[in-house]
């Protein structure tokens, strides 16, 4: 297998599904880690040390390769952090950029994000963008994405090329670090789950399609620099999704609804708590608005452009209970 690309952030939840599909495609990829990995043991993929906020570290770790896969970032659902979120997404990607033009990296696939995109009024159905601002988004998270994502396509040049991929929320396998999603599906699997909501909806999207599409993006001969791509799946609204995991999962479907009301006074505190412990929330108080924006994102381009046909969430949230289940049998055993 050959090896020139590498990828930063592969343990992330995208991170680890690319690894796999460009295993599959006859790639082995270099694997950018800030510490060892045990995620990767057995995986033909050379893994070389560095974190996207030291530039020297990446110079070392990005030569010979010609293509970067960049996924490294910060995913910041709550309302703080900013200075972090912003140092990690925005300068990282920078560091990114540089050390890929010193190395003579030929071709930069950054994963970004659709809250990166204005969201459009209700009804209206959302396509590629072609320029970015902080200033047209909402929360830290949305305005470094916006902010980096300019920053790659304005980087771009005649032996310099760059394509961006705009995934919408992840769910399905390979949730080692624990999503939102994940949090609530382990709930379900444990019986925790005692409300429903019945307001907002979101755009879900399974992490192997995304893959797919980053993926593709490498392609520097069929996808030309500078191509975005919405990496979305299907819109399905709050109760919908909960009622579809109760069924996958075996459980009856809670019956009492959380009133928007108390879910956006509640949610200060649930952010409180899982921070207190160092957890993923369910639910904060910006995930809740992002429940209530436009989630009808068109990946037309992509489907036409790349081949992206990306599954139901149905058939996602199966896979990622299976998925769950073995993992927790698994370590049953040990």
């Amino acid at each position: 297998m050959s090896s020139t690309s590498i990828i930063t952030g592969a343990t992330g939840h995208i991170g680890y599904a690319l690894v796999r599909e460009l295993l599959q495609r006859g790639e082995a990829p270099k694997l950018l880690l800030r510490s060892p990995s045990p995620l990767f043991a057995g995986f033909p993929c050379e893994a070389v040390q560095g974190d996207i906020t030291d530039r020297e570290s990446l110079l070392a770790a990005f030569a010979g390769a010609e293509t970067v896969y960049h996924l490294a970032g910060l995913i910041e659902i709550g309302d703080g952090h900013l200075d972090q979120v912003l140092h990690i997404n925005v300068d990282g990607t920078q560091n990114v950029i540089a050390a890929c033009k010193a190395c003579g990296v030929k071709r930069l696939v950054y994963c970004s994000s659709v809250d990166a995109i204005p969201p459009a009024p209700e009804g209206v159905v959302m396509r590629e963008a072609t320029q970015f601002s902080s200033h047209a988004v909402t929360g830290g998270y949305a305005k470094s994405k916006a902010i980096a994502t300019q920053a790659v396509l304005n980087s771009a040049s005649a032996d310099f090329s760059v394509a961006v991929g705009f995934p919408s929320a992840c769910i399905g396998p390979y949730d080692y670090k624990v999503s939102s999603a994940g949090v609530m599906i382990r709930m379900f699997l444990h019986h925790n789950i005692p409300v429903s909501m019945n307001f907002g909806g979101y755009n879900f999207v399974d992490i192997r399609d995304v893959a797919y599409g980053l993926a593709a993006c490498g392609d520097a001969e069929r996808v030309p620099s500078g191509s975005c791509y919405l990496l979305a799946g299907e819109y399905i609204t709050t109760g919908a999704l909960i009622a579809t995991l109760a069924e996958l999962a075996g459980r009856t479907p809670p019956t009492l609804m959380l009133p928007r009301m108390l879910a956006d006074l509640s949610a200060p505190l649930v952010e409180q708590y899982y921070k207190i412990f160092s957890k993923t929330p369910l639910f904060t108080s910006y995930s809740l608005r992002k429940l209530m924006d436009n989630g009808l994102f068109d990946h037309e381009k992509a489907t036409r452009e790349l081949g992206y046909r990306p599954r139901s969430i149905r058939e996602s949230l199966q896979d990622m209970l299976v998925w769950l289940q073995t993992q927790e049998e698994a370590q049953g055993k040990e």
